[in-house]
């Protein structure tokens, strides 16, 4: 193979921004993080500051070759992953954002949703687009933006405005303003697209009151999308893969196959079940989304989503000052008293899969006089995994008999504590597999663009490239397992509203 042979992947997520420059064997050459501020200006809203979001995309990548020891002469692709759902309305003129990105965990909008479901729209919804009526997604986001920016509708409906997820948004300032695009994967969580055609649905256009002129183009996940200006990180670079950070582990994984899962462990927790080119329609209120787009056919995966995951544990360092490093929860839970039911349930910007209460509010359950944070932090490890264990349960019932894969396998930065990792087994009664490379979402967006560049031969041969790091093994009773999950299940109850 002539020519470079590395692949820098983006990965744009909810609190930090990386860079990692993958060689042609999928090992990390190099790579850079930077955290960047967080707006919370009343209760429920979470806001990014989209231009912070920008500068720390190209710093990281910056500093993410220049550690590989290269430049930006020896990159053949970039691929692109982000945190999915965040809304993002900008000037085509500038290109600077009329207001801070509003984040997919934002709840401003659950008014909203509550009449459109009152007024029997869900099941359309469900069935064109495979999402349920939430705030968690982009379209009642960007209608919130149109009706609140004064003129923003006018000037939308003249084309003069551009919608994107962080994907379109950062492709479009890499590329100058030439390309207003999104992928398949990122706008199937829109709610505005047709997952069954991969365009764009007019009826939920008209549902939303969203004009057509504001959105992008949608196109394949592994394709040129455009060529990042030499402005930005000293070289002209091609763009050839995006997809949204779940979809982009999921590849990362190398779970190709129709009945394997994943489960990713960040700021949120986010399992997806591969359905191959048919997509199944969840009666546990699960969605059904696009897992990837190549050559313009589709596959399919069922997901779960938690809102909070490892968000509990920055709870716990930042809201509370419990800790001062999440790494210690792991020592604190294995010193908890275990004859102590603290249970907590996370719902701080209500509760996902299965329950889908944008309403409900976090609660701590099962406190004593005994009570220490060592208590504390094992529930807060403990309600990720038993959150996992009603969306694993939830995708059993609507995959059926036909599901195959008997193993989970995790990422992110939860999936490197050993206490958590064997609880969830313990809780799932399966084995769990930890990947020797835990970047899995980067990875997954470099698997997508070195595929179009030709440096990945396909999903075989990437596979084969997947290593174990350890495998996690049930352990714990079925009579405790039982009593753990009956004792969490009490604890929802209670919560929902």
């Amino acid at each position: 193979m002539s020519g470079p042979t590395h692949i820098l992947a983006i990965d744009q997520g909810t609190t930090s921004s990386r860079a990692i420059v993958f060689d042609a064997g999928a090992a990390v050459a190099g790579m850079a993080q930077q955290e960047f501020p967080q707006a919370y200006p009343e209760p429920g809203w979470v806001e990014h500051d989209a231009d912070a979001i920008w500068q720390s995309v190209v710093e990281t990548s910056r500093a993410a070759i220049r550690n590989a020891g290269l430049t930006a002469a020896d990159i053949a692709a970039i691929g692109i992953t982000n945190q999915r759902e965040t809304t993002v309305l900008w000037d085509r003129g500038t290109g600077r954002p009329l207001y801070n990105a509003i984040v997919w965990q934002d709840r401003r909008t659950a008014p909203l949703c509550a009449t459109l479901k009152a007024k029997g729209h869900e099941a359309e919804v469900a069935a064109t687009t495979g999402l349920l009526l939430d705030p968690y997604f982009s379209a009642t986001k960007l209608a919130w933006l149109l009706d609140t920016i004064p003129g923003a509708r006018v000037d939308a409906e003249a084309g003069k405005l551009a919608f994107g997820t962080i994907d379109t948004f950062l492709l479009w300032r890499l590329t100058g303003g030439a390309v207003h695009a999104t992928d398949a994967t990122n706008a199937s969580r829109t709610m505005l697209l047709d997952i069954h055609t991969g365009a764009w649905s007019p009826a939920m256009l008209r549902l939303f009151r969203i004009p057509a002129a504001v959105l992008p183009d949608v196109r394949d996940t592994a394709g040129l999308f455009g060529i990042a200006e030499a402005q930005h990180l000293g070289a002209a670079i091609p763009i050839r893969g995006m997809a949204g950070d779940q979809q982009a582990a999921l590849a990362g994984q190398a779970c190709f196959s129709p009945g394997m899962v994943k489960s990713t462990y960040g700021t949120g927790c986010f399992a997806l079940l591969h359905t191959g080119e048919t997509p199944v329609a969840s009666s546990h209120r699960l969605l059904t989304t696009i897992a990837a787009q190549i050559g313009g056919r589709r596959t399919y995966a069922l997901e779960g989503a938690i809102f909070v995951a490892g968000a509990a544990v920055q709870w716990l360092r930042d809201g509370l000052g419990l800790i001062a490093h999440a790494a210690e929860t792991g020592a604190l839970a294995e010193r908890a008293d275990p004859a102590q039911n603290v249970t907590l349930v996370p719902a701080f910007v209500g509760l996902g899969a299965p329950w889908w209460d944008a309403d409900a509010r976090g609660a701590i359950f099962g406190l004593t006089r005994g009570t220490t944070r060592a208590e504390l932090a094992r529930a807060a490890l403990e309600c990720v995994a038993l959150q996992t264990r009603d969306m694993i349960d939830a995708m059993h019932k609507d995959w059926g008999e036909r599901a195959t894969e008997t193993v989970l396998r995790v990422d992110g930065g939860m999936a490197a504590s050993n206490w958590t990792m064997q609880f969830l087994a313990d809780i799932l009664a399966c084995p769990v597999d930890r990947p020797r490379v835990n970047e899995t979402t980067a990875l997954g967006a470099a698997y997508f663009a070195g595929l179009d560049a030709g440096i990945f031969a396909g999903p075989d041969a990437f596979a084969a490239t997947w290593a174990l790091d350890r495998r996690f093994v049930p352990a714990m009773a079925e009579d405790e397992r039982a009593r753990r999950h009956a004792i969490w299940r009490d604890a929802i109850r209670r919560t929902l509203t």
